[in-house]
């Protein structure tokens, strides 16, 4: 038995305000709208991708967020006007250093860092989102955890990063970046896993948790899914069978 990634989360005080920049940063439409979730998919048929979903939360972004996403580019002149775009659509510039990099980092109509990326190869087949990204301490340690739970192998790494893809070797990577600063508050982004049909929600739990995953709460309350973190303490949910 094992998890599969399924999608990831976004807090927001405007739930359907930021799916709305965040489908329009993707081109991707806006799934789902509930009072308390409003999900961006991408569109039927269509298997470069994985689900964004926005919850509502009252508390505003207080620090650099530990996930974010990155926008993938085929090209120079693309990635100029996709940073055109999503400023005209809400997005800000940040500015995380004098360091020359090929890739623009903005924040989004919240706070949360994003980056579109120059044309790299690796990227040509992703879809949109490029990559998901985790700041990490130790990220080959954190890049093992994460491919039991979200059932991705590891395809290439090095001593400060590594990546995992979808077995079928479609959408987003999952690539872990090292990084110095300690985890301090409730991650703002996270991911979701699930186990698959048929599976037990209660054994894979104690599977992640011998993997080194721990209770975690949030708050949650009574509800269907279960609250761990990863060994560095980064939140996610573990769905139910689906």
């Amino acid at each position: 038995m094992t998890t599969r990634l399924d999608c990831v989360v976004i807090d927001a005080l405007d739930p359907l305000a930021l799916a709305g920049f965040w489908s329009a940063a993707t081109g991707w439409p806006i799934a789902m709208e509930e009072p308390d979730e409003v999900a961006v998919e991408p569109p039927a048929g269509v298997a470069d991708g994985i689900a964004l979903v926005f919850v509502p939360v009252p508390e505003p972004k207080t620090a650099k967020n530990r996930i974010h996403l990155d926008l993938r580019s085929s090209s120079v002149e693309e990635q100029s006007e996709t940073v055109r775009r999503l400023h005209e659509l809400g997005a800000a510039p940040v500015h995380m250093s004098e360091q020359t990099v090929p890739w623009t980092v903005l924040a989004d109509p919240e706070g949360n860092e994003l980056c579109v990326l120059g044309p790299r190869e690796e990227y040509r087949d992703t879809g949109p989102v490029a990559a998901v990204v985790i700041d990490a301490v130790a990220p080959t340690m954190l890049a093992t955890f994460w491919s039991a739970a979200a059932g991705w192998p590891v395809t290439h790494g090095g001593p400060h990063y590594a990546a995992l893809r979808s077995p079928s070797g479609r959408g987003p990577y999952l690539e872990l970046l090292r990084t110095m600063d300690p985890k301090v508050v409730k991650n703002r982004l996270h991911l979701d896993v699930a186990p698959l049909m048929g599976d037990d929600q209660a054994v894979e739990v104690k599977r992640l948790r011998s993997l080194g995953a721990t209770r975690a709460d949030v708050g949650q309350g009574d509800v269907p899914w279960v609250v761990l973190a990863d060994p560095e303490g980064n939140e996610f949910c573990v769905l139910s069978p689906r």
